[in-house]
């Protein structure tokens, strides 16, 4: 008997400290979401301000370290090769051909191993099972004729200190029909590169040439190519697909001409692994966009080029060629009145740190702000919709570094000295940047992956940005678990589950039947999500409709969602589940069904931060405070409380807000304006995405989607 009672007034032993931190967040989880939000998103803002300036991880690559070795001489046949090549537009008949064997022929000359490669286009409609998955290039696919099909030429010249495992690549689109002055003039800037590297004896890497037929599209042609380059094809030259078609007789007109003969090889040719790729072209503007450089590096899924590849691309612009350097930005945001005093504020706030310490280095002027944020936005949004900018995003699917660079510059007209002095700048940046490359050792590592730009010459790294997303997602569990205990103190039999001692070993342990009931809140959000699924695969059933507009696919899309939805609903009772049940067991479902709806979010969110981080950050400003805020408006109306009157606008708002088809035309309005906005523009976004295999669809469909239903059905709960 003594010894119970000492047992019984025995002190119970303290849970840990991360025990107590968890209870005591769960405790004030309120107060957690508001800072962790609005920290959230003041951190995004100051992004700019926490930029830092680019800089080179990668000694060996020592840019401009050596001086220029292109001459006047290979200028000189750039030019002829850019006068034959638009001269070529004269000519009614074969302009395709002839420019294809002219540019072989001027590769040849140079001693180079020059091949044709033949593709069709490959077809962009939605299909299921071929989403996560790359189309096999080189074979026809359904309702392409045979004689839909482009050229590309190839020249490879072999390295004099190389062994033939390297390679760096040149590219060069154009289309072989109508060769535009800009298209031929970034052909004679190859050219001019790869005259000179046919001749030094430092090139330690193969060179490879591609002038890409962009007939069909830029990133079809490099794309093709690269998939016969990673995958062996045993067929010859005038072989490939010879039994599909027969009537396709390009190749055969090509083989019979004597220079071709003499100088062509047969059958697909091969250097080494890819260390780096550039794709070289020149704008046709050339009013306010002169002597500047436009770099491209988004490729898909937000997959960006290793930093420093970026990096000595710039130090040359500017400090060797003196070029402007230019990455995409948010033109809109530049004139937002907001941003300006913002930046205004945040000026101040420097001037007032430096004015305390010297060595405080917070805070950069206003105009910079603005534009920090506008090419921040850009860089966030072009890495979320998945997308790439240009042919480059081809090489990243293979996992090479690749950028595209578009030089603008008015020389279209007929003064030869400017001409001559673009072709010459131009050719010594892609001399520079090849021969930084081929310095390297190994393949590009040392400098980040992951990254987005404020300028070309300054970056936010993960380590920062991620920041902002985490304390967005911060408060998602926390909330979650003080809505499930909040949820069983409101079941009638929790008290009674208190005072009666455990039974069994199961209900010692808290196994109870109580503790079980959140399985019907976890039962709608998994049916929920599944539907979502459904959603995200009537695009193919509707593209399957023929002649059929993009408005009118997007209606049919939208009805059968909400067929499909109103029959889900009908299956399992959701509107009719809560009629005779007392209101205590009602504002339990309501609580578990956001509490576990808010679980679904936060692991949706994570899972998204790890295929596509911008798209991940993008939607959790957008669904976090949706999931949040989501409460019934019932309960809210009743009470006739301006606070919570405040609450049901804002839900409403975010509600609004937070729908896909809403969220893309609010901020497509507020960027570029609301005149001629239609429906159709969603679902031509929509097709778009979903062309490129980008997982921000899969996102929208199966995790934005879902999780705004149930917010919804929250928001109008029969409390």
């Amino acid at each position: 008997m003594a010894e119970a009672e000492a047992e019984a007034e025995a002190p119970k032993p303290r849970p840990r400290p991360i025990v107590r931190l968890g209870i005591f967040l769960i405790a004030h989880s309120l107060l957690l979401s508001v800072v962790c939000c609005t920290a959230g998103i003041l951190t995004l803002l100051l992004l700019p301000v926490l930029a830092k300036n680019t800089y080179i991880s990668e000694n060996a690559l020592m840019p401009g370290s050596a001086n220029s070795m292109l001459p006047g001489q290979e200028v000189s046949e750039a030019n002829r090769l850019v006068k034959d090549l638009t001269s070529l537009d004269l000519k009614p008949v074969g302009g395709g051909i002839e420019s294809q064997r002219l540019i072989a022929e001027y590769m040849s000359d140079l001693g180079a191993e020059v091949s044709y490669h033949r593709f069709y286009p490959q077809s962009n409609q939605f299909h299921p099972l071929h989403f996560l998955s790359y189309p096999e290039s080189g074979t026809i696919r359904e309702n392409v004729s045979c004689s839909l099909h482009g050229l590309n030429t190839v020249g490879i010249i072999r390295a004099p200190r190389g062994d033939g495992k390297e390679a760096i690549v040149l590219v060069t689109p154009y289309n072989s029909g109508k060769i535009g002055p800009g298209e031929a003039l970034s052909l004679g800037i190859a050219y001019s590169v790869f005259s000179l590297l046919s001749r030094v004896t430092w090139l330690a890497k193969d060179i490879i040439w591609l002038a890409a037929d962009s007939k069909y599209g830029e990133y079809a042609a490099v794309d093709a190519w690269l998939s016969d380059y990673h995958m062996p094809v045993f067929n010859g030259l005038g072989a490939l697909n010879a039994e599909m078609c027969h009537g396709s007789n390009i190749l055969n007109e090509l083989k019979d001409d004597s220079f071709t003969e003499r100088k062509i090889c047969d059958g697909f040719r091969r250097a080494g692994t890819m260390a780096a790729a550039l794709v070289i072209k020149v704008a046709d503007r050339s009013e306010q966009f002169e002597n500047s450089l436009s770099i491209y590096a988004e490729a898909s899924n937000g997959q960006m080029p290793n930093l420093d590849l970026i990096n000595i691309v710039n130090f040359l612009a500017v400090h060797r060629q003196g070029l402007q350097t230019k990455v995409e930005k948010m033109w809109s945001l530049l004139n937002c009145k907001w941003l300006k005093i913002l930046g205004e504020i945040l000026e101040s706030l420097g001037h007032v740190a430096r004015s305390l310490n010297p060595q405080w280095k917070f805070g950069i002027p206003a105009a910079d702000y603005a534009e920090g944020i506008a090419t921040l936005a850009s860089s966030l949004y072009y890495q979320a919709l998945g997308v790439p900018t240009g042919p480059h995003g081809a090489f990243r699917d293979y996992q090479v570094d690749a950028i595209t660079l578009e030089i603008s510059s008015g020389v279209f007209s007929n003064d030869k000295v400017k001409q001559n002095d673009f072709l010459l700048r131009g050719g010594r940046l892609i001399e520079g940047v090849i021969r930084s490359v081929n310095n390297l050792l190994e393949k590009f590592h040392q400098s980040f992956f992951l990254y987005l730009l404020t300028s070309p010459s300054k970056f936010v790294s993960v380590g920062v940005y991620m920041i902002a997303f985490a304390l967005l997602v911060a408060p998602l569990p926390m909330v979650a678990a003080s809505l499930y205990i909040d949820a069983h103190k409101l079941d009638p039999s929790y008290e009674n589950d208190k005072s009666t001692p455990p039974a069994s070993a199961a209900e010692k342990f808290g196994i109870t039947f109580r503790s079980c009931k959140w399985l019907n809140a976890a039962k709608k959000v998994f049916v929920v999500h599944l539907w979502g699924a459904v959603v995200s695969l009537l695009p193919y059933f509707v593209c399957q409709i023929p002649s059929c507009t993009p408005t009118i696919s997007f209606v049919v899309w939208v009805s059968l969602s909400i067929l499909s939805l109103l029959i889900l609903y009908l299956i399992l009772g959701f509107p009719f589940s809560y009629v005779n049940a007392s209101s205590q067991s009602q504002n339990r479902d309501w609580a578990l069904l956001k509490s576990v709806t808010i679980s679904a979010a936060f692991i949706g969110l994570c899972l998204m931060s790890v295929i596509n981080f911008s798209t991940a950050e993008i939607g959790a400003l957008l669904l976090v405070p949706m999931c949040l805020m989501a409460q019934p408006l019932k309960l809210d109306v009743k009470a006739r409380i301006l606070r919570n009157f405040s609450r049901v606008a804002c839900n409403l708002a975010l509600g609004f807000i937070g729908f896909p088809p809403a969220a893309f035309f609010v901020l497509k309005g507020v960027f570029e304006g609301f005149g001629g906005i239609s429906v159709g523009y969603f679902w031509n976004w929509l097709e778009t995405i979903w062309a490129w295999n980008s997982a921000t669809y899969l996102y929208i469909g199966m995790v934005h989607l879902p999780c705004w239903v149930l917010c919804i059905h929250v928001l109008f709960h029969p409390c």
